[in-house]
């Protein structure tokens, strides 16, 4: 009776059927990383506004002023009494009503040009140039409720948590194609309901329930990659990662090209619904079909791909084996009861955080910095590209602990010398934060190889699956470190993301390697594994449990 491996190898583990599959879920990386930086232009600044006096609406009808006027007649006294007053935040406290002049409305309100009319707070009375640009100015997120807009970041990032964990449950126990399917349908709808939503609350529910649908697409789309491909095939979970640096090179374009936030929304939303196509060209997985004890469907789909990748199965199989099996209710114990088993746990997981969080905060600010925010935001896309490259040539010729430590570092230094290189000398500071950004997705992309080979197979998708949360914690608190720090001194975020990245690229190197060595099946094969540094490292064994997230 033949195990499963032993079945795909004499199928193709990487023929023309794995390569389609691999092509069409890989789509679902664009979609995925527009909606994860989407933030940055549903929530970009939106031009020039100001706080309304009550009445202004109705006397500026009476008396056929535009906008510019209005204006005039509203902000210009501020500034007499007080220069650092803009009228963005405060405005007179004056109410006008339809008998004031048209051509000089605070005459009956006392000697303006000493500025000695008080003022009071702006609440909801905001006219803006650009009305319908962003979120920022649909929904007044400005002055003092400028902090929502971080909240909406932190909202989609807690969507994500939620999907990595019930997804995640459902696609081991419902199937993997079923859950993926339900996500991209879960994804659309939700992503046009956000919008179209008639408030910020409404708009909140709905982009926490798009970031959980959206989680479960990339997350399942992944999993059934790496679970139709030979165990020797896993470079094929970096290379997947390369679709989500497209989708952040098309997201600008795509935001350049449409002017309103509810188009852009509707762009990186609608898409979702083309992916339901894949009923009929994707197959479950094999590999849960046999965790299922549906063995005859797993057969039948093993013979279709040989017949696809031009290969043939001997008609004499009739059943399929496996020969890894998870522990049944795995917890957190289990992943720290030995110490090198909590060593590894402790330090992956702060791993995951960081990079999430200095990954994402890098994002963010670019949309606060100014400058052109389209080509920046592109070119800082483009220089991630390289970033797969170097970590396929690099892991399997000098390891993966070194790369890792270095990206850290590379990517704290980089922080750093941004944040105190002198604006005037724009190229410099750009590169320097260029080489940064390229830093951390080298990190970010090997923690996901790293982690599956630090665990036991009978722990390895818990042990991934809880240490990747913390990278969703990363992107809750990212908005509010960034935009609340950044109020404080624009480069103050870069002095914390550096603190981290240096702290975990020392983490790390206390990490043991991997290269060259089989996968860990037991707790007792990580325990040992240090003891393998200095030895010829095993082959790895064919067979073993692919990576998940």
């Amino acid at each position: 009776m033949p195990s499963f491996d032993e079945v795909l190898k004499e199928a193709g583990e990487f023929g023309r059927f794995q390569k389609r599959v691999f092509f069409l879920l890989s789509q679902t990386g664009i979609t995925f990383s527009s909606l994860f930086a989407s933030v940055v232009f549903l929530g970009r600044a939106p031009g020039s506004f100001w706080c309304r006096i009550p009445g202004a609406a109705e006397l500026s009808d009476r008396c056929g002023w535009t906008l510019e006027e209005e204006r005039n007649f509203t902000v210009l006294p501020l500034h007499l009494g007080n220069e650092s007053v803009r009228g963005e935040c405060q405005r007179l406290d004056v109410t006008w009503d339809t008998s004031a002049s048209c051509t000089s409305p605070l005459a009956r309100s006392g000697n303006h040009s000493t500025g000695t009319l008080p003022l009071a707070p702006c609440h909801g009375n905001w006219v803006y140039e650009q009305p319908h640009s962003s979120i920022v100015s649909e929904y007044d997120l400005v002055c003092g409720n400028a902090w929502m807009l971080d909240l909406s970041q932190a909202i989609l990032n807690l969507g994500f948590l939620a999907g990595a964990f019930i997804l995640g449950y459902a696609a081991d126990r419902y199937g993997r194609i079923c859950i993926y399917l339900l996500s991209c349908l879960g994804v659309g709808i939700c992503g046009v309901i956000v919008a179209f939503s008639p408030n910020f609350t409404v708009f909140l529910i709905f982009r926490f329930l798009q970031g959980m649908f959206g989680k479960g697409t990339w997350m399942t789309g992944y999993v059934i990659v790496t679970e139709i491909v030979g165990s020797d095939q896993r470079i094929v979970g970096i290379v997947i990662q390369i679709f989500f640096t497209l989708g952040i090179i098309i997201l600008p374009g795509i935001a350049y090209l449409i002017p309103t936030w509810q188009g852009i929304q509707l762009a990186i939303s609608l898409p979702n619904f083309l992916f339901l196509l894949y009923y009929w060209v994707v197959p479950e997985s094999p590999r849960w079909l046999l965790t299922r004890k549906k063995g005859e469907k797993a057969l039948k789909i093993m013979r279709n791909i040989a017949k696809h990748n031009g290969k043939f199965l001997s008609p004499h199989y009739s059943e399929i084996t496996i020969s890894n099996e998870e522990v049944s209710n795995p917890s957190f114990l289990d992943l720290v009861r030995t110490p090198h088993m909590r060593r590894n746990t402790l330090i992956l997981m702060y791993a995951w955080f960081t990079s999430a969080l200095i990954y994402q905060g890098l994002v963010m600010r670019l949309g606060i910095i100014g400058g052109n925010l389209y080509l920046d935001f592109f070119i800082s896309g483009a220089v991630e590209l390289p970033a797969a490259f170097l970590i396929i040539v690099t892991i399997d010729r000098i390891g993966r602990r070194l790369p890792f430590a270095v990206s850290n570092i590379m990517a704290s230094v980089a922080c750093l010398l941004t944040a105190f290189l002198p604006g005037d000398i724009p190229w410099l500071k750009t590169t320097v934060a260029t080489l940064g950004r390229l830093s951390i997705t080298i990190a970010f992309e090997v923690v996901y190889l790293v982690n599956s080979e630090l665990y036991p197979t009978t722990l390895r998708n818990f042990g991934v699956s809880l240490c990747s949360s913390l990278c969703d914690l990363g992107g809750i608190i990212a908005p509010f470190l960034l935009f609340r720090l950044a109020a404080v001194w624009l480069e103050l975020p870069l002095i914390i993301f550096s603190i981290l990245a240096a702290v975990c690229g020392l983490l790390v190197l206390l990490l043991p390697e991997t290269k060259g060595i089989s996968l860990p099946e037991t707790v007792e094969d990580v325990e040992q594994l240090p003891s393998h540094f200095g030895k010829c490292g095993k082959k790895r064994k064919h067979g073993d449990t692919n990576s998940y997230i």
